[in-house]
């Protein structure tokens, strides 16, 4: 494959199968040759400053909540909203996967409310051997003034914390938000059980 893939453009490819991977089975980043013909692929090639280009810090905003428990799933039962698998992987800017990685996700509800009372749709997690993450969450809602996203921070052992927000594409508000980054926009695609989105997203950190 001749043309340089971007990073989110391996994303992009990794989507479908990195979410087929069982927990502690994933091994690298995957490509494929074409739509339909899946494969595992080494880790991409380093030296490359736009796909390992640090990712890109946002604000906080006024509803974070420390101590978050510590889960892979942000589901409750009888959640309204449409189910949304994020996987992905942690990487340093040297191209390394980072193991143990801390991934702390919070977001509003699918009518763009905010638990600032308890721990719903908030919880972190750590990256296996091979980087990776998955966090299982609906899709949130619009909350008003912002498009739509995703908050995280991340964080490898015994390093500083990055603050940033994901985003989805093709949403309406994108445009109108004053802080969107088009960098940090995942890959989303329709899930391949037929339950939901699947997105993917692969923090880089320095």
């Amino acid at each position: 494959m001749d043309q340089k893939l971007s990073r989110r453009q391996l994303g992009a490819l990794a989507a479908p199968l990195a979410l087929a991977i069982a927990a502690g089975r994933g091994a690298g980043i995957s490509l494929a040759q074409d739509s339909d013909t899946p494969l595992l692929a080494p880790t991409p090639a380093c030296g490359d400053a736009e796909d390992f280009a640090e990712t890109r810090s946002q604000t906080e905003g006024p509803y974070f909540t420390p101590n978050s428990p510590e889960r892979m799933s942000l589901l409750d039962e009888g959640m309204p909203g449409t189910k949304l698998v994020v996987t992905g992987y942690v990487y340093s800017t040297d191209c390394t996967p980072i193991e143990d990685a801390l991934v702390d996700f919070w977001q509003c509800d699918d009518a763009g409310v905010y638990d600032n009372v308890g721990y719903t749709l908030r919880g972190h997690q750590f990256t296996d051997a091979d980087g990776r993450y998955e966090l299982t969450t609906i899709v949130p809602g619009n909350y008003p003034g912002r498009t739509r996203h995703i908050h995280v921070k991340a964080q490898k052992p015994n390093a500083d914390v990055l603050t940033s927000q994901l985003y989805f594409p093709d949403e309406p508000g994108n445009e109108s938000d004053g802080i969107f980054d088009p960098s940090l926009v995942m890959d989303l695609a329709d899930a391949e059980d037929g339950e939901g989105k699947a997105g993917f997203f692969t923090f880089v950190l320095a």
